[in-house]
């Protein structure tokens, strides 16, 4: 038998207060959002580690999977889920710290792509390899046999929760 843990305790709380309701939801929705909490302080480390924010991270990853290392500016705050003002923060930081660099583009001078530089792409390989490793290190507890399984219901609930565009989600994770 499971140990009862704080989601336990709350949903019980919540059948003493408000009787008339079931929180029966929290038992999935509450033990998934006090996971992604906790994943992401196991993971935000690794990124600060080589120097990186998690939204730095993410961006640096997306230009480093996407072939040519490069995209408009539009499409790589698509890809960081991003507004255009915040990407320009981002991009500006990483600009000055010689890891990403700014052009235009041959047909359209006000397109602006986004480039990884080498110093760039070698911070990303580290810090990706970093970051795989520590996934690795987070899902072993869990088990091969129960992540595998658990693997293809997030799949088909994220698509539901985004919608069948895998585009829609497409963060470095």
């Amino acid at each position: 038998m499971n140990p009862r843990d704080r989601v336990d305790h709350i949903q019980d709380q919540w059948r003493l207060a408000r009787p008339d309701l079931d929180p029966s939801p929290q038992g999935v929705i509450g033990r998934l959002h006090r996971i992604a909490l906790a994943l992401t302080a196991e993971l935000t480390p690794v990124y600060a580690a080589h120097g990186l924010s998690e939204p730095e991270f993410d961006l640096l990853a997306s230009l480093r999977r996407t072939p040519g290392e490069e995209l408009p500016a539009g499409e790589l705050a698509a890809h960081t889920m991003v507004t255009s003002g915040g990407l320009t923060k981002r991009v500006d930081r990483l600009v000055g710290r010689g890891l990403v660099e700014r052009s235009g583009t041959q047909d359209d001078g006000r397109r602006r792509m986004i480039r990884l530089t080498a110093a760039g792409r070698e911070l990303i390989d580290d810090a990706f390899t970093a970051h795989l490793a520590n996934e690795a290190r987070l899902l072993a507890d869990l088990g091969q046999q129960d992540a595998a399984a658990l693997e293809p219901i997030l799949k088909r609930w994220l698509a539901t929760l985004e919608g069948d565009d895998p585009g829609q989600a497409a963060s470095a994770r």
